[in-house]
């Protein structure tokens, strides 16, 4: 079994009001990372990725990328402990 890992990635660019959550729930449903994803205040897009670490850099490189209409110009990124709890990928408010 692959190791376990958490990532926390905020998305900077034109991410909100492109479907940027929507299409991130499917990516990691597809990937098979558990997590959730949220808009911030700012114009940012948060999400925190739990998974094995191989689908966990898969689900950050699609968020460098980010969906279609989606105009990613930067992205932070923080390892964390994983603290499991998750069942899904979740966008949440």
């Amino acid at each position: 079994m692959e190791e376990r890992v958490r990532a926390r990635v905020v998305v900077s660019g034109r991410v909100q009001g492109v479907a940027f959550r929507l299409e991130a729930r499917r990516a990691a449903g597809h990937i098979g990372v558990v997590g959730w994803v949220r808009n911030l205040p700012d114009g940012r897009v948060e999400a925190v990725i739990e998974g094995e670490r191989r689908r966990v850099e898969e689900m950050i490189a699609w968020c460098r990328r980010g969906p279609a209409l989606a105009r990613v110009d930067a992205l932070e990124l923080a390892w964390e402990e994983p603290a499991g709890g998750f069942s899904d990928f979740a966008i949440v408010r």
